[in-house]
C-alpha cells in the first residue's frame, strides 16, 4: 500500500490531519496549563497515557466518533496506568505488613 493510500484511508476515518491536530493540540494545551497551574508533575507513563488519550479524543472529535477502536484504545491506555498504580500500591502495602511468626 502506498503512503498516499494510507493517508487517504486514515483521512476517511479520522478526518483531515490539520483538523485533528488543531483539536488534539488544544486539548493538550488545556491539560498542560492546568497541570502547571497546580504545580503538578505526572509520571512518564501517566503523561504519555494522557497524551495518547487526548490524541484518540482528537480523532473521535474530528473524525468517526463511532469507530470502536478509538474508544478501546482510550480504555487500554488508562488500564496500563491503572495496572502500574495498583501494583505499586500492592507493593507498598506488602512492605508495611509486619512479618509473621516471630
Amino acid at each position: 500500500m502506498s503512503i498516499e493510500n494510507t493517508l487517504a484511508e486514515r483521512g476517511s476515518r479520522y478526518g483531515n490531519f490539520e483538523g485533528h491536530a488543531e483539536v488534539t493540540q488544544s486539548l493538550k494545551r488545556v491539560v498542560s496549563t492546568e497541570l502547571l497551574r497546580r504545580q503538578k508533575n505526572l509520571a512518564d507513563d501517566q503523561q504519555e497515557a494522557i497524551d495518547m488519550i487526548l490524541h484518540k479524543i482528537g480523532r473521535i472529535v474530528n473524525g468517526d466518533a463511532n469507530y470502536a477502536d478509538s474508544w478501546h484504545d482510550i480504555a487500554g491506555y488508562a488500564k496500563l496506568v491503572d495496572d502500574r498504580l495498583m501494583a505499586d500500591q500492592a507493593e507498598l502495602a506488602a512492605q508495611k505488613k509486619p512479618a509473621r511468626g516471630r
